[in-house]
């Protein structure tokens, strides 16, 4: 009989803990941003419009930097890089509340973005590699709870801060949580490495560049008047991705080898993941913004409104499974994207003398139908993967989330600042909302028939299994 070491009893029980505390952090800080936007903006002498970097920057560096955590935990130990993320995240909040301008906030969000690309990652391998297979599951569902709490909490914290402290707070609460996680990893976080490490980091930097490229034209496309610069840089992120793809076809070991996109379910999941979160990933941010710039009502108030979305989604994440057990992916993902879509362009019926209320029921049902969504897009894009591609296609899968989280707010904003400075608004802000909402939930209908190119079999021979 093998003796248990009492060490290792207590890592069990608090690396859930640990992990918990970092995926806490970085969903609370994913959403809290977004109903505090207009303060913000108003003390920075800024236009809430012109915001998005703050948001953009954050994930798109957690796009950029996900792929190298596995090497960066392999070479220098699970334990030095979760600490180096939670203190680099700590003092990119800390940055963030002493910004001046937009600038430094959108390097103080890089900052954060770069500790937040590393210690959830990193955080999930630790506890991988600690517990057994039979254990896994148990604790991975204590870790992730915080990932069901954070996105009901942040809006209304945010809310809350800046009508009654300032909005400086709404960062300023990542640094007792980062310090307690700091503490308990000192102590609890088992230092694994690897001897068989191997990066592409050429192909890193190569997708780094093109994924960063792709961004800022999508940024610049706001700014109409001169349009030769955008599409420089945008024809510069294809080059870029053309050389990726070049780089990938001469063999090695790519960051992302192209056989992935041999396999058909992976490459309509990665494609629909991406064009259906152009509509989606725009909603939590233009409703706040648009009960407080056009209504003219508190943070709180939008807040309140928005939380149901959260809320929601925990009871279409239990729902899901036997959703596609009796449906199917193919026919779920069509009609689920219809309703999504649908659901969207409903937030342009009310006028500004409706009530508020009237979102309560649109946003809380489309959390419901977003959870569906985005559970079985991940889950069909792995389906039909091999052992040797899930690593790497689970990666990919990771980095276009967020990079079609950020193309998605860029999207709604170019969109809203389009009508803005149309004749169609007739002086009423509250109009290019409603515009807005009916072409992005146009758009996300649309989308939904890239799902079509499943086949009706397909995801069958998988075992029902849910993705955060």
């Amino acid at each position: 009989m093998t003796e248990t070491n009492p060490q290792q009893i207590s890592v069990k029980k608090i690396l859930p803990l640990i992990l918990a505390t970092a995926i806490f952090m970085q969903m609370l800080d994913s959403t809290i941003l977004n109903t505090s936007l207009p303060s913000i903006a108003k003390d920075l002498h800024e236009s809430p419009l012109n915001m998005q970097n703050a948001i953009i920057s954050y994930v798109l560096t957690l796009a950029v930097f996900m792929p190298a955590s596995g090497f960066l935990a392999d070479r220098f130990g699970t334990k030095k890089i979760f600490i180096f993320s939670l203190v680099l995240f700590s003092l990119g909040s800390l940055f963030c509340s002493l910004s001046q301008n937009l600038t430094h906030l959108v390097i103080s969000r890089v900052i954060q973005g770069v500790g937040g690309s590393l210690m959830t990652p990193v955080g999930k391998l630790a506890l991988i590699k600690t517990f057994d297979k039979n254990e896994l599951l148990k604790a991975m569902n204590f870790a992730i709870i915080p990932a069901l709490i954070g996105p009901v909490l942040g809006p209304l914290v945010g809310g809350y801060m800046v009508d009654y402290l300032s909005w400086h707070w709404i960062f300023l609460i990542n640094i007792p949580i980062g310090v307690l996680g700091i503490i308990l990893g000192l102590k609890y976080m088992p230092n694994y490495k690897s001897t068989d490490v191997d990066f592409d980091l050429k192909g890193f930097l190569i997708f780094a560049a093109a994924s960063l490229l792709l961004s800022i034209s999508l940024e610049l496309f706001g700014d109409i008047q001169n349009i030769s610069p955008v599409l420089f840089v945008f024809i510069l992120g294809f080059l870029f991705l053309y050389y990726y793809y070049r780089h990938a076809r001469r063999g090695g070991n790519p960051i992302f080898p192209l056989d992935l996109f041999q396999v058909r379910t992976f490459r309509v999941g990665i494609v629909g993941n991406l064009a259906t979160r152009l509509g989606i990933s725009s909603v939590p941010l233009l409703l706040p913004l648009m009960i407080q710039i056009a209504y003219k009502q508190s943070a709180v108030t939008s807040g309140w409104i928005i939380a149901p979305m959260a809320l929601t989604a925990i009871f279409g994440k239990s729902s899901v499974i036997k959703i596609l057990d009796k449906y199917g992916y193919r026919q779920t993902l069509m009609i689920n994207t219809f309703i999504i879509g649908t659901l969207i362009c409903l937030l342009a019926i009310p006028n500004i003398h409706t009530s508020l209320y009237w979102f309560v029921p649109i946003i809380a049902i489309l959390g419901f139908f977003n959870s569906i969504q985005f559970t079985s897009m991940n889950t069909i894009s792995i389906a039909d993967l091999r052992n040797f591609q899930t690593s790497s296609g689970n990666s990919l899968i990771s980095v276009n989330q967020q990079l079609a989280i950020g193309f998605g707010i860029a999207f709604g904003l170019i969109v809203l600042k389009l009508f803005e400075n149309s004749d169609l608004i007739e002086g009423e802000m509250h109009n290019a909302f409603r515009y807005t909402f009916l072409t992005v939930g146009i758009l996300t209908i649309i989308s939904g028939f890239i799902f079509r190119r499943l086949h009706i079999s397909d995801g069958k021979n998988m075992k029902s299994k849910e993705d955060q």
